[in-house]
């Protein structure tokens, strides 16, 4: 095995070989974030990196995998050079308590540390098939000839999970604490305050676990469920109040509902139907801070059953009526 074979995980990882379990994963998590695929779209090199990172964090995290790698690397330089008398001929040579004399290159060590082929103990050369996780926890293999050249970068990408949450107007828009079952494990999750529907609130390090040990992020995603009375229009409330017609005429005072409670709205004489009054800052909370407006459409009401002296009434208006919303059509010609 060529001595550049060997690869150096604690120079990979920027720690020291007396490194804690905590100083590695530490190491770990900052270069796992830098070179994730996520953050660097497209980069071969980063990809690559991630990879090393990956694989050195998955070895040296595991107590007895990293045992095994020290004394590894105690003779890394014999393996370069050739493997003490018997080894290069393929008989078994136990170095330092291990034979290493069955592995014709660095990678084949560690694959069979980590477990990643089917063929254990095949000689240089063989067809094996590597394993690796995804994101539903389960195999799927991939054929590869040595070396681990072969690692689909899904592991890394695929690793996320998500899920939909249910939320009510209320909750939604004044924010409410969760607690969900991910089947091995129970967590809190703290929704903030002016979630959307289909928008996305992020747990790190609740998703799956991808082939180096490493926990995917676990996406949240809004499904607000409708309200009787506020709909959506952008980031504003938008909310339908009725009005009667002699109310529309003459103007009114009346009471509109907002998510922090009744207000007072004027209603200007001569209000269309379908014209919208905007209560400022009344609305939804915003990411950037602040609330959007609520749009209230007023709606003309028409009364379908009227008493004796409204008919009266109204058959006065309509006798003097100087009004006329039709006026304009005599003027419209094809």
């Amino acid at each position: 095995m060529a001595v550049s074979d060997f690869k150096d995980y604690y120079s990979i990882l920027g720690v020291n070989k007396t490194a804690s379990a905590d100083e590695i994963k530490k190491s770990y998590r900052r270069l796992a974030r830098k070179y994730h695929p996520d953050m660097n779209p497209g980069d071969k090199q980063a990809e690559s990196k991630f990879k090393e990172v990956n694989e050195a964090y998955e070895v040296l995290s595991d107590k007895e995998k990293r045992q095994k790698y020290d004394q590894f690397g105690q003779y890394w330089r014999q393996a370069g050079q050739g493997w003490p008398s018997g080894a290069s001929s393929g008989v078994g040579t136990d170095v330092g308590g291990f034979d290493f004399s069955q592995y014709a290159n660095f990678d084949e060590f560690i694959n069979e540390l980590l477990g990643r082929f089917n063929t254990p103990g095949a000689g240089t050369g063989s067809r094996r098939t590597y394993n690796y996780r995804t994101s539903t926890g389960g195999t799927t293999g991939f054929d590869d000839f040595g070396g681990f050249s072969g690692f689909d970068n899904r592991t890394a990408s695929n690793i996320d999970r998500e899920a939909t949450l249910a939320l009510t107007f209320s909750e939604a828009f004044h924010g409410v604490q969760k607690r969900l079952n991910l089947g091995n494990e129970v967590i809190e999750v703290r929704i903030p305050a002016g979630a959307k529907h289909g928008s996305r609130v992020r747990v790190r390090g609740k998703g799956n676990v991808g082939a180096y040990n490493q926990r995917g992020d676990l996406y949240l995603k809004i499904d607000l469920q409708p309200h009787s009375f506020f709909q959506f229009e952008g980031d504003n409330l938008v909310c339908e109040v009725p009005v009667t017609p002699d109310e529309a005429v003459l103007g009114a005072q009346v009471e509109v509902p907002t998510p922090d409670g009744t207000v007072t709205v004027n209603v200007p004489a001569g209000v269309r139907s379908g014209q919208s009054l905007r209560l400022r800052g009344k609305g939804w909370p915003l990411t950037k801070g602040g609330r959007s407006d609520q749009l209230v459409k007023i709606l003309i009401a028409t009364p379908k059953e009227i008493d004796p002296t409204e008919r009266e009434l109204y058959e006065k208006i309509r006798t003097q009526r100087s009004y006329n919303p039709r006026s304009h059509l005599s003027q419209i010609r094809l």
